[in-house]
């Protein structure tokens, strides 16, 4: 939240998550209802608004070299270290 990614930053988490966009959305925001929750968006338009709107993202996310989580709940951490 504190440095913006870029879209290959943005594709790579979603690489090491195996998750496709939509899946790191966190769908309940008020900007994803009032923006987006009706459209039937691409995988790229999905990535954008994410890059837009950071709050979507769903966080927090750990890296461990080739491996990440949504560390929620904290415990979640523990697999990939």
């Amino acid at each position: 939240m504190d440095e913006p990614l870029t879209e290959k930053k943005l594709r790579k988490i979603l690489e090491l998550l195996d998750f496709e966009p939509l899946e790191l959305v966190r769908t309940n925001e008020l900007i994803w209802q009032q923006k987006y929750a009706t459209k039937n968006l691409s995988d790229t338009e999905i990535i954008h608004a994410m890059l837009t709107y950071p709050d979507l993202m769903q966080r927090p996310i750990v890296i461990n070299g080739d491996k990440a989580v949504i560390g929620r709940p904290p415990e979640r951490v523990l697999d990939i270290l």
